[in-house]
């Protein structure tokens, strides 16, 4: 393949010296090999390296100067991991100095003044080369499986050619969904096959003649390549050829873009934007190419943000702990049964977030332990609570994400929350969703099996979500399920949803486990699944999810009015 970047341009060296005609004697060894930059003490220095562009192949730096001496210069250099790579020449009279530069990390010395200037001259490129040559090394030029670039080279070579460039370019990064699945059931070797023809179809069929690719952790590709108006189809050609190819594997391939605006010259962070789109299309099948956008720059933002914040927010009770409460209609009149724990997060600067914006979030990095850890604590206190004020005994549930179940001390943490607040493991449901049996199902049934067996109670929420078999479901150890809400919603229009609402409800007196609906919001829906013989209604016809003290004054009234059935559920 034929390359768009130019092996001859000159390199940048920055020569600081407080001397002047030191500075015009460097120019004229070096003007006609490099480009030479001028800084008069080592704070303009360092001012110039700080620059996130700067990309400078060599530094020159005399020791004795004012404002800043060289020796703080190689000390601040040495300090940051990105401009570490800058190798360091000083110039000096100074023996002692030379040594300690030396130790300090420079590469190598020029002693002045300058009487040989093929000397300085050649030790410059000496020093040069030799740093390019280590940075190459240290990332292997090319990926042995794939002959494309190895990311660290990939940078190297457009970064330090990028003000060649010409025309506009892209950054791109294709991923596989599940790719281990390949090598998990067919072998590394089949994985290792399919992974080198898609760098095949990424040279001929997104590259062609002008741009550069790489191979990067596993399954992942970035290419820098020409601007093109479509690369839906380009996309789906290399998704079509290799499933027609291997049938059998049903690959999904996606992409992120990004394109960079003028003036922006930092490779890594396109590819960083360009690697947030393609993993926000890990669950939309309807699209193979993610673009990023300013939209979703703010959101990403928006997201670190409530991540660097949820400590905070749960040490200073920015987190509460609304309950939605839960009616058994079985008898003559709806009684208030138990309540399910939801939370909310009241933000000191961006006010009440969603927890459709924050949930899945923590979910995906594993800080949704924290929040679990938090409401169960808050759930389990207010239990206490209404047992000690209204002598009522009200179970609450609480949600348990998927992760926890891979946390070892799990079951320690959730009985030292029934210790601490003098409570029955019973009291606090553990609710988890249909999905997360997903993956590692036998792990979760034991694990849920144990905490069974210390006395908590399983509910299984969002039921009918699509996974479970019914097979599946007879072997699920767990006490209560909850249909999903998506039922209750169309039960009035749809007849299926109504047929398997009974299906449900025949299963679970099978099972001899009561069941839930959730979002239940019209009286024709509350009357028709009464009629079915549901068990346990929640949802806006009884009472939207309440603060505590709401809760605590609809379960006042609830006594007042002999509409509270303890325990039951």
């Amino acid at each position: 393949m034929q390359t768009f970047l130019d092996a001859n341009r000159k390199r940048k060296v920055l020569a600081v010296d407080d001397e002047i005609i030191n500075l015009e004697i460097i120019s004229e060894i070096l003007a006609n090999s490099y480009e030479v930059v001028f800084a008069y003490n080592g704070k303009e220095a360092m001012d110039l390296l700080s620059d996130p562009e700067a990309d400078y192949s060599l530094v020159l730096l005399d020791l004795m100067m004012p404002v800043m001496d060289g020796f703080e210069v190689i000390r601040l250099m040495r300090a940051d991991v990105r401009l570490r790579k800058f190798p360091i020449i000083v110039m000096t009279s100074d023996k002692a100095a030379e040594v300690r530069s030396l130790r300090m990390g420079a590469a190598d010395f020029i002693t002045k003044p300058y009487d040989m200037p093929e000397v300085v001259l050649a030790r410059c490129q000496a020093i040069i080369e030799l740093s390019e040559d280590r940075s190459i090394i240290r990332s292997t030029e090319r990926d042995p499986l794939t002959g494309l670039y190895s990311k660290d080279y990939f940078f190297v070579y457009i970064r330090r050619f990028l003000p060649q460039l010409t025309g506009d370019m892209d950054a791109l990064v294709l991923d596989f969904d599940r790719f281990n699945i390949v090598n998990e059931l067919l072998g590394r070797e089949e994985g290792n096959r399919i992974l080198k023809q898609t760098a095949e179809l990424i040279n001929t069929i997104i590259l062609q003649s002008r741009g550069i690719a790489c191979r990067t952790d596993g399954d992942i590709f970035y290419v820098y390549c020409e601007r093109r108006e479509d690369y839906e189809s380009c996309i789906k050609e290399i998704q079509d050829t290799l499933n027609r190819e291997s049938p059998s594997h049903s690959l999904r391939l996606r992409a992120g873009l990004y394109q960079p605006a003028t003036g922006d010259r930092v490779p890594e962070a396109w590819f960083d934007r360009a690697k947030t789109a393609c993993d926000r299309l890990r669950d939309r099948y309807n699209h193979c190419v993610g673009y990023y956008s300013r939209e979703l720059y703010e959101r990403f933002i928006y997201e670190e943000k409530l991540i660097a914040d949820i400590d905070e927010a749960i040490a200073q009770h920015q987190l509460l702990v609304y309950y939605q409460p839960k009616y058994d209609i079985r008898g003559d009149k709806p009684v208030l049964t138990s309540a399910e724990a939801l939370v909310r997060w009241d933000h000191t600067e961006l006010g009440f977030i969603s927890p459709g914006d924050f949930i899945p979030l923590f979910e995906s990095n594993g800080l949704i332990r924290k929040i679990d850890r938090f409401v169960w604590r808050e759930s389990a206190a207010q239990i206490r609570r209404i047992k000690d004020i209204y002598h009522v005994n009200l179970p609450v549930s609480v949600n348990v994400s998927r992760i926890n179940f891979f946390d070892p001390e799990l079951e320690d943490v959730l009985l030292s929350v029934i210790r601490d607040y003098d409570l029955q493991p019973r009291e606090l449901i553990l609710e988890i969703t249909e999905s997360a049996y997903a993956n590692d199902e036998a792990h979760i049934d034991e694990v849920i099996a144990d905490l069974r067996s210390k006395g908590f109670r399983i509910g299984m929420d969002d039921f009918g979500t699509g996974y479970s078999s019914l097979n599946m479901l007879t072997e699920m150890p767990i006490d209560i399920l909850k249909l999903d809400m998506k039922f209750i919603r169309n039960m009035l229009v749809d007849e299926k949803s109504r047929k398997l609402i009974e299906l449900v409800l025949d299963i679970a007196r099978f099972l001899n486990v009561p069941v839930v609906a959730e979002g239940v919001e019209e009286e024709p829906q509350y009357l028709m699944l009464k009629e079915m013989g549901l068990d346990i209604i929640q949802g806006y016809y009884f009472s939207a999810p309440l603060p505590a003290d709401e809760f605590e004054r609809l379960i006042e009234k609830s006594i007042d009015s002999d509409t509270i059935n303890q325990g039951i559920i």
